[in-house]
């Protein structure tokens, strides 16, 4: 006998219905997020006299120690649907508004008895791939918490310090922290004498020293100059700022380099490898995305909905409407979006595209979309065909494509 469950979590309970295969419910219960909680449901389960392979689960997440708990346990037959299709099917069962968690569930057993078959079942990936998964993740948290930090110490050094800024090749790099940490006020740092911004530069390691004449004279330039009062309000920010985004930078090159080590191990990277101007973080990021399982996007379609590359049609009668896609992998859009982005000027076709579809577009965010959309159509069948990309015999079948029939 095959039992729907439906799962409504939370953190610290979860609501489960059990439905038989003609949508009636034989269970519902009430668990709380422990592990004697958890055990609960085998212990139920095993009362009704179901086996774990006749078990179809549906739950709304796929980041969750309850899943690990269902996945160690045997259940193989997993779906995560997507919150937006819950709440859209919330009418099915009932005419008012009414909800509650335990309705909720219900509602998720109910999808998965009447529509399983436009779902498809959710694989965790091998082991490498789920380190590989957390490391882009967490490499692009830092990511962003550096953009974040860099912006706010910017701001704050334009206030009373903006000397600092003009010095060494960017904010975020390590030397340029250790300046603002050691010479944290405009008067220190127009105490210094060449000798001692030689020998700042050198213990830092600092490569490049033809350049330390130009930056020592603009550093020394005259700078609006903040009052006594400002300056002391600031510049203690400023020093923790330099120090967090020095901790920052440091950890994000550390995990990048062990992505890059993962990555290499992987059986599919030289697909991803073959890529155009896709560094660590993006070829890792798409294969992460793109996942192992071939099976699971048929066709290019379902990775681009995916992604958030393709909009959103509404057509009724007359009306017709074409609008941006909401519902998506944000990060994935971020990781494509970026990767098109940095190909144009790198990629004959890519190049072509980006300029006939610019006047076209309404940003510039909506053309790298437009080409990322194109991107990942060819990443697609790469992936699916287990083959290298290559420029010249991309560009050789579109110009087939292109030529008229006879």
């Amino acid at each position: 006998m095959q039992v729907y469950i439906g799962i409504d979590w939370s953190q610290e309970k979860h609501e489960i219905v059990f439905h038989n295969e003609d949508g009636q419910m034989i269970l519902g219960m009430s668990v709380e997020h422990s592990m004697l909680g958890l055990q609960k449901i085998e212990s139920y389960r095993q009362r009704l006299g179901v086996e774990v392979e006749e078990c179809i689960v549906g739950i709304e997440t796929a980041h969750h120690l309850l899943i690990d708990f269902l996945w160690k346990h045997g259940y193989s037959q997993i779906y995560v649907l997507p919150p937006n299709q819950v709440r859209s099917s919330q009418g099915r069962r009932r005419q008012s508004s009414a909800r509650n968690d335990r309705k909720d569930a219900d509602l998720i057993a109910e999808i998965l008895r009447t529509d399983r078959h436009r779902l498809y079942p959710w694989h965790p990936g091998s082991d490498l791939l789920q380190q590989m998964r957390a490391k882009v993740s967490l490499v692009r948290f830092l990511t962003m918490e550096v953009v974040r930090t860099t912006n706010r110490l910017r701001e704050v050094l334009l206030r009373y310090y903006p000397a600092a800024l003009c010095i060494f090749s960017g904010l975020n790099t390590q030397i340029s922290l250790a300046f603002i940490q050691a010479y944290p006020t405009p008067s220190a740092a127009r105490g210094l004498d060449f000798a001692s911004f030689q020998e700042f530069a050198r213990e830092q390691g600092y490569r490049l020293p033809k350049r330390l004449p130009g930056y020592f004279a603009k550093l020394q330039q005259p700078q609006p100059e903040a009052t006594p009062t400002t300056v002391l309000a600031f510049q203690e920010e400023a020093v923790l700022l330099s120090s967090l985004l020095s901790l920052l930078v440091q950890a994000k090159a550390a995990e990048l380099r062990q992505l890059q080590q993962l990555y290499e191990q992987h059986p599919d990277h030289w697909i991803f490898d073959s890529l155009p101007m896709a560094g660590t973080l993006i070829s890792a990021g798409l294969l992460v995305k793109f996942g192992e399982d071939r099976q699971r996007f048929p066709s290019p379609q379902g990775v681009q909905a995916l992604a958030g590359t393709c909009p959103v049609t509404n057509q009724s009668g007359k009306s017709h409407l074409v609008r941006f896609r909401k519902a998506c992998d944000k990060d994935f859009r971020y990781i494509v979006q970026e990767w098109a982005r940095a190909t144009v000027n790198e990629s004959v076709w890519a190049t072509n595209y980006y300029l006939q579809i610019r006047p076209h577009s309404r940003s510039d965010n909506h053309a790298y979309r437009c080409l990322a959309n194109r991107w990942l159509a060819i990443v697609w069948r790469l992936w699916h065909d287990h083959c290298a990309y290559q420029e010249n015999l991309h560009l050789q079948r579109h110009a087939s494509r292109c030529q008229p029939r006879p």
